[in-house]
């Protein structure tokens, strides 16, 4: 038994370990009842110059985050970034209306800080963001 247990549990710390050490995290929380949105498809691209190129997508876990949306074998470079938040499809399983089809946050890396966190405070009619840490 402890044979079988030994695989999950090196799993486990593996992507504990890549979740520390990713440089880029998102977390979606429900302004109308406080909770974590699961479930949200979130896209991470880079502006190269005159296009976005598509780099990871996800989606967010039960406690409403991605601890790691960078890809592991690419390093975080200077440059603009974008994280979408495709919120449409979430509300409609959730049987809600939004405005907002998809909150794109464009952001800059200047290598200031060794790890970018994107929260989203979402709303059907409106939505917040900022630089978490």
């Amino acid at each position: 038994m402890f044979k079988k247990l030994l695989p999950l549990s090196t799993l486990l710390l593996t992507s504990m370990t890549f979740a520390q050490t990713n440089p880029l995290s998102v977390h979606v929380l429900n302004l109308e009842n406080g909770l974590p949105s699961a479930q949200v498809e979130v896209v991470l691209e880079k502006s190269t110059g005159n296009k976005w190129v598509k780099l990871n997508q996800q989606y967010t876990g039960p406690n409403g985050r991605i601890t790691g949306l960078f890809p592991e074998n690419q390093k975080l470079e200077a440059g603009i970034y974008k994280v979408t938040f495709k919120i449409e499809d979430w509300f409609k399983k959730n049987k809600q209306d939004t405005f907002f089809p998809e909150v794109p946050v464009i952001f800059k890396v200047d290598g200031s800080v060794s790890h970018y966190h994107i929260p989203l405070l979402l709303s059907p009619y409106g939505y917040s963001t900022y630089r978490g840490n």
